[in-house]
């Protein structure tokens, strides 16, 4: 089956729509039930993006999921964030970003989550590495933070 493509205006739309049906689920479900399902919604399209990039249950090295996910999720790709960094702490996968569209126009100081970033970048993690991860949201730009810091601990 042929699926449809915007032909005038190609695929990608802006920061402030992508906004509207945050909030406008947010305040259907309420912040947390909203987070809930950005995450998973993320989660899936961090899966699907590995498998369409080929490298779904690669396990390439951790220092190479960044420039890997920079490429496809980054400036070069649908500019989702900028993937800057990733390495190891422990046993746990930490990944740090830049310009989450979740964070885009809110105030500093705000307690908004990159909830969609954290899930896709989360979904990439599993679906590269084959194993399953608690992630979690632990530094953010709106606090001062240089980086979004993402945490993935073995589940």
């Amino acid at each position: 089956m042929t699926q449809y493509r915007r032909t005038e205006l190609g695929d990608f739309n802006s920061v402030v729509c992508f906004k509207a049906v945050i909030t406008g689920v947010e305040d259907t479900l309420g912040p947390d039930g909203a987070a809930v399902v950005f995450t998973r919604a993320g989660k899936v399209r961090g899966h699907n993006l590995v498998k369409e990039l080929g490298v779904a249950g690669s396990k390439l090295p951790v220092e190479e999921l960044a420039g890997v996910l920079d490429q496809a999720v980054g400036k070069d790709g649908t500019a989702l964030c900028g993937v800057k960094r990733s390495y190891r702490e422990g046993e746990n996968i930490v990944v740090e970003v830049v310009d989450t569209v979740c964070a885009a126009g809110e105030e500093m100081g705000g307690d908004r989550l990159a909830t969609f970033t954290l899930g896709a970048i989360w979904g990439a993690v599993e679906g590269i590495m084959g194993e399953t991860y608690l992630g979690e949201h632990t530094e953010s730009m709106l606090k001062g933070a240089p980086v979004e810091k993402f945490v993935f601990s073995p589940f």
